[in-house]
């Protein structure tokens, strides 16, 4: 009989049995020892130890565990000192990394708790590419909330953090997902330039169409975001329906600015300045869009919205095809009204500093209206006007507005972008004699002539 055994004897068919049973119990035998308090209730396991003198390796093992818990737990609750928090976190990092998936658990629930209180001193790459791992290998749900909701207290972008993000976008969980929306909306204002996004961009696409408003919201923003100076993701968006799910997005939001606005910017982006924004300005009509995105110039829209939207307009009309159906929906005259208001403020301001009679508080006061400055919303009416008014019908409509003076004004403008649109619109519409009579009885001549010698060579060459 081997040694160790008592001697009442047990056959090598027990044997075989208990050692079997021991092998399939390991690390519930370390999981009990380390964290006894994640164990089903009732569950027995047998234990290794014959001798009640001599501790297994097990056991051995569990007590520097049990400490580091305890250190943790006292840190968490221990807010003041940095210090303690930069010892903990090489251990913790070591935990995230384990094969046991209940310590890798156990170690992101710490993490989130101790990064609500001690992100800065947290932010190491080692940190961040643990927990990146730990969000793309662990199946538990407590876990990736953990790990997610670290990440989204760290805000970091790199170590391939919005990749593993990614993966959980079409998890059951809508606590998951939103957790995981709510840290890319944080990562995507600074992840412009991260590459490889293509599986985010399809998930993100494929949340438009949830019935959560809040999903739908974050995940309008993160497109918003993502797709702005970047043309590979533009173009991706494109490829996967990006265009007709925004549509139906700003189609089924009605009112709520908080999706329709990153929605209108997101499809902003992407009509124009890359390979296919062709295909995605006539998409926009093809999907039945333009008659609210022109409504959406109307109240009760905010500045902001009204602004995306203008932009939109203007990158539409790029498109010939959509000339007529935005003329149609009444797009010119909302248009000419949006820039006389926004043109009356800005003099209005002007005139009141020159007064001096509120001094500069007053242009503070007036050109700005929810956050959007009057003068932005100048050069996009009239830079929408502009690309409308290549085609005839519409300058006839133009005409009919009593804007001319407007543009001519503006051709003195101290902003050159708002010069070289007003010099665009005039130079249009001048194409037809009507519009050329009315442009010189306005006296454009002599600013026309002045703006030759401009140093900013759109103005010059219009």
């Amino acid at each position: 009989m081997d040694q160790g055994f008592p001697q009442s004897g047990y056959t090598q068919e027990q044997v075989d049995e208990m050692n079997q049973q021991l092998n399939q119990t390991r690390s519930q035998r370390v999981r009990a020892a380390m964290f006894p308090e994640t164990l089903d209730e009732g569950l027995e396991i047998p234990s290794t130890q014959l001798d009640p003198a001599q501790p297994t390796a097990v056991q051995r093992l569990s007590e520097p565990s049990q400490m580091l818990k305890h250190a943790v737990v006292n840190l968490i609750n221990y807010q003041d000192d940095a210090d303690l928090a930069t010892r903990a976190i090489p251990e913790l990092i070591k935990l995230l990394n384990d094969e046991d998936q209940v310590v890798v658990s156990q170690a992101a629930m710490m993490v989130h708790q101790l990064s609500k209180k001690e992100a800065s001193s947290m932010n190491s790459p080692q940190m961040v590419a643990a927990l990146v791992k730990a969000i793309a290998n662990t199946n538990d749900l407590e876990s990736t909330i953990g790990a997610v909701g670290t990440l989204r207290n760290l805000s970091i972008v790199e170590a391939g953090g919005m990749q593993a993000l990614a993966m959980h976008l079409g998890h059951p969980s809508q606590r998951l997902v939103q957790n995981c929306l709510w840290t890319l909306r944080n990562l995507s204002d600074a992840g412009t330039k991260i590459e490889n996004l293509d599986n985010l961009m399809q998930g993100l696409v494929q949340l438009l169409g949830s019935t959560d408003v809040n999903i739908v919201t974050c995940a309008a923003g993160i497109l918003s975001n993502l797709t702005c100076n970047n043309q590979k993701n533009k173009v991706t968006v494109c490829q996967v329906g990006g265009i007709e799910a925004l549509v139906r997005t700003i189609i089924a939001a009605g009112d709520r600015e908080e999706i329709t606005e990153p929605a209108v910017c997101a499809l902003r982006h992407l009509t124009s300045r890359h390979p296919e924004c062709e295909v995605s300005q006539n998409a926009v009509r093809l999907q039945g869009g333009l008659p609210t995105i022109v409504r959406l110039m109307h109240p009760p829209s905010r500045w902001p919205l009204v602004k995306a939207v203008i932009g939109l307009i203007r990158n539409l009309a790029l498109c010939p095809a959509n000339h007529a159906p935005l003329r149609e929906n009444g797009s010119i005259p909302r248009l000419v009204h949006l820039l006389i208001r926004a043109f009356q403020d800005t003099q209005g301001v002007s005139t009141l500093t020159r007064g001096g009679s509120r001094g500069s508080t007053s242009q503070a006061a007036g050109s700005y209206a929810d956050g959007v400055r009057m003068e932005e919303i100048v050069e996009g009416t009239v830079g929408a006007l502009h690309i409308l008014a290549r085609e005839g019908h519409n300058r006839a409509i133009i005409r009919g507005l009593s804007v001319i003076p407007i543009f001519v004004q503006l051709l003195y403008n101290e902003i050159e972008n708002i010069q070289r649109v007003a010099a665009g619109v005039l130079c249009e519409l001048a194409a037809d004699k009507e519009g050329a009579a009315m442009i010189e009885q306005e006296g454009a001549a002599a600013p026309l002539t002045e703006l030759l010698h401009s140093r900013n060579e759109g103005v010059a060459t219009y």
